[in-house]
């Protein structure tokens, strides 16, 4: 059995937290990466919504990498599953940003699962 990796979530959602309190954050609980980011995000308004979606993008691509190992199948498996080549699939786990939802549940129906969405 493939073992199940744990996503790393960021130590503080900016959505989870008021306003004030997303500019004070605590650097000692913050690794240097961390750390610089939160001091970018406080300078550049444009770099944080940029970082936030491309954050949430990576976790997209993972969730469907992990999908993929739990079912125990390789990216070529999945390719032939979809008609396509291992490489569409590895973009597909790489650049989950300009995922379509038609391909999104292509993938889904070659592991054997459903799409499901939620607005929250």
């Amino acid at each position: 059995m493939v073992s199940q990796r744990k996503l790393k979530r960021r130590p503080q959602e900016r959505s989870e937290l008021p306003n004030k309190e997303r500019k004070i954050m605590k650097l000692e609980e913050m690794d240097d990466l961390d750390r610089s980011i939160a001091e970018r995000e406080a300078l550049d308004p444009e770099f944080a919504d940029g970082y936030d979606e491309g954050y949430e993008n990576f976790k997209i691509g993972v969730l469907l990498q992990l999908s993929r190992e739990q079912a125990e199948l390789t990216q070529e498996e999945v390719a032939q599953k979809m008609g396509t080549k291992k490489s569409a699939i590895s973009r597909i786990e790489n650049h989950a940003d300009n995922i379509t939802l038609s391909t999104l549940r292509k993938y889904a129906k070659a592991l054997g699962k459903k799409v499901h969405f939620e607005i929250v």
